[in-house]
C-alpha cells in the first residue's frame, strides 16, 4: 500500500507541475535542450516516412496480397464504416504521445523570475585600518584587544552582531586598507561570511603580515565607493560606511584624487561615512587630522565619532546601529525549474494508451 500511494502522490505531484507550465503572455519557457529534440523528432519522421515508402513499393504477388469480394448491400457497408473509420485511433494516440515527449526531451525549464524584495536594513561597507600606526597600545575589557588594531577588528565584529540580533537584512562587504585597500568580502548578506573574515583579518599573526604600513584613508573611502558602483548601488536609498581607525591620516591628496572629490562622490550618490576614530585617551582635536576628517565626512552627511576608549567605541556603535534603521531593496533572482517530467509522464502515458488500444482492439492493429 505504501508503494501505491507513493505513485499515486508522484502522479499528482506532476500533474501539479504539469498545470503549472503555463507562463504569462509574451514571455516562453525556455528549451536548453531544443537541438538535441529536433534532430529526435526528425529522425522519428524520417523513419516513418522510409517505412511509408517501403510498404508502397513493396511488390505483392499476384493473388496473395489481395481478396476480392462480393460486394455487400449498401446498408451493410454503412454500417461497417463506424468501425472502419477508428481503425487509425491507436496509431492517433501515439502521434499525440510524440508531443509531449518531444518538449520533455527538450528539457523546458519554468522563466526565470526576478523580484525586488524590500527587507529592514543598508548596505555597509566596513573599512578597516591595519597599518602600522594602529600597534599602539588601547584598554579593553568587554572587546577582545592587545592594540589599536585588535581593538577595531573587535569593534567591527561587535557592530556586525548587533546586526544580526536585529530585525535586519543587511549587505555586507569589508575592506582592509594600509597605503592600499583591499577588498576582503564583497557585499553580500551572509553574517556569518563576514564575522568569519574579520577574524581572518583579525589575529595578531596577519596584521603582522599586512604589506601596507601607510596609511591612506581616502583610497579606502576611494575604494569602497568603488564597490558600491560595481554592484549598481550608487544612489539608492540605505547605503553607508563604517571607517575604524586610528585617523593617523592628513593626506588631502594623492595622485590625482583629492579627498573633497571622493567625499563630493559620496555626498552625491547618497553615502554617509561614519568615521570611528580610535585612539586611546585622545578626544577631539588631540589629534592634528581631527578636524580634517571631522568635517570630511560630515559633508557626506555621517558623523566623526573620536573614541577615546572602550566606552566610547560601544556609544559610537550603537549610535550608528540606530542610525541604520531604513530599509533596502533588493532584486533576487529565482533560478530556472526543470519541468520535463510531467511531459514525459504524459507522453508515456499517451503511448500506454496506444499500445492498450493496438492490443485489445484487433482491427486498430494497423499502421496507415
Amino acid at each position: 500500500m505504501g508503494t501505491l500511494s507513493d505513485l499515486v502522490a508522484r502522479l499528482g505531484s506532476a500533474l501539479a507541475e504539469l498545470r503549472g507550465l503555463a507562463v504569462p503572455a509574451g514571455d516562453s519557457a525556455p528549451l536548453l535542450e531544443r537541438e538535441a529534440a529536433v534532430l529526435v523528432l526528425g529522425g522519428m519522421a524520417f523513419a516513418t516516412l522510409a517505412a511509408l515508402a517501403v510498404r508502397s513499393l513493396r511488390r505483392r504477388s499476384p493473388g496473395r496480397g489481395a481478396v476480392v469480394l462480393p460486394a455487400l448491400p449498401r446498408s451493410l457497408r454503412r454500417r461497417r464504416l463506424g468501425p472502419a473509420a477508428v481503425r487509425h485511433l491507436a496509431f492517433a494516440v501515439f502521434l499525440a504521445g510524440v508531443v509531449p515527449f518531444t518538449v520533455a526531451l527538450a528539457d523546458p525549464q519554468t522563466p526565470r523570475v526576478d523580484e525586488e524584495v524590500t527587507y529592514p536594513g543598508h548596505r555597509i561597507a566596513i573599512l578597516i585600518d591595519a597599518s602600522l600606526s594602529m600597534n599602539t597600545a588601547f584598554a579593553t575589557e568587554q572587546l577582545a584587544a592587545g592594540n589599536t588594531f585588535l581593538a577595531n577588528v573587535a569593534a567591527a565584529e561587535h557592530f556586525v552582531r548587533r546586526r544580526m540580533e536585529g530585525p535586519y537584512h543587511d549587505l555586507v562587504s569589508l575592506v582592509q586598507f594600509g597605503n592600499e585597500a583591499y577588498i576582503v568580502t564583497p557585499f553580500t548578506n551572509d553574517y556569518e561570511n563576514i564575522l568569519l573574515s574579520i577574524s581572518l583579518i583579525g589575529t595578531p599573526e596577519e596584521y603582522r603580515r599586512f604589506p601596507d604600513h601607510g596609511t591612506l584613508i581616502m583610497r579606502a573611502i576611494n575604494r569602497g565607493v568603488q564597490l558600491f558602483r560595481t554592484f549598481d548601488f550608487l544612489g539608492a536609498a540605505g547605503n553607508l560606511i563604517v571607517i575604524f581607525s586610528d585617523g593617523q591620516d592628513t593626506h588631502a591628496r594623492f595622485e590625482d584624487v583629492t579627498l573633497d572629490a571622493i567625499m563630493q562622490e559620496a555626498a552625491d550618490n547618497a553615502i554617509p561615512v561614519y568615521f570611528i576614530r580610535t585612539a586611546y585617551d585622545q578626544a577631539l582635536g588631540d589629534l592634528i587630522s581631527d578636524q580634517q576628517w571631522k568635517l570630511a565626512v560630515e559633508r557626506t552627511g555621517g558623523r566623526f565619532f573620536p573614541a577615546a576608549n572602550e566606552a566610547a567605541i560601544l556609544d559610537a556603535v550603537r549610535q550608528i546601529d540606530e542610525v541604520a534603521e531604513g530599509s533596502i531593496r533588493v532584486r533576487r533572482y529565482v533560478t530556472n525549474q526543470p519541468r520535463f517530467a510531467p511531459l514525459a509522464l504524459a507522453g508515456a502515458g499517451l503511448w500506454l494508451a496506444a499500445a492498450a488500444l493496438a492490443l485489445g482492439v484487433a482491427r486498430m492493429r494497423r499502421f496507415p
